[in-house]
């Protein structure tokens, strides 16, 4: 599938942040990977279109985690954080996604 076949609407609104953590960095270095949190109801098709677009590179497959929210206290009340998802999006050899630059153009 191609991004031609999905909406611009839908594939703007599919990665929602990059994940930039320790890990993350690590995993950026090692393995070629991008972080994306990304959509609750993304598919990975939809994910690998919406890179593809919004930042010109070519990307070779896309693994997807749930990440449960975690419960915290409020006082003597529980609250509950929401689920959300994450994306591990491995681009071709040679190819980066540089957020430190885009940010400051």
């Amino acid at each position: 599938m191609s991004a031609k076949e999905f909406s611009q609407e839908r594939l703007v609104k599919i990665l929602l942040a990059p994940q930039i953590s320790e890990k993350a960095t690590h995993v950026a270095e090692k393995n070629e990977q991008v972080i994306f949190r990304v959509a609750t109801d993304a598919t990975k098709h939809e994910i690998k279109a919406a890179v593809e677009m919004m930042f010109k590179v070519t990307v070779n497959s896309v693994q997807v985690t749930n990440v449960k929210g975690k419960v915290k206290r409020m006082g003597r009340q529980l609250g509950r954080r929401n689920d959300w998802k994450k994306a591990y999006v491995c681009l071709a050899a040679g190819q980066e996604i540089n957020f430190a630059a885009s940010e400051q153009g």
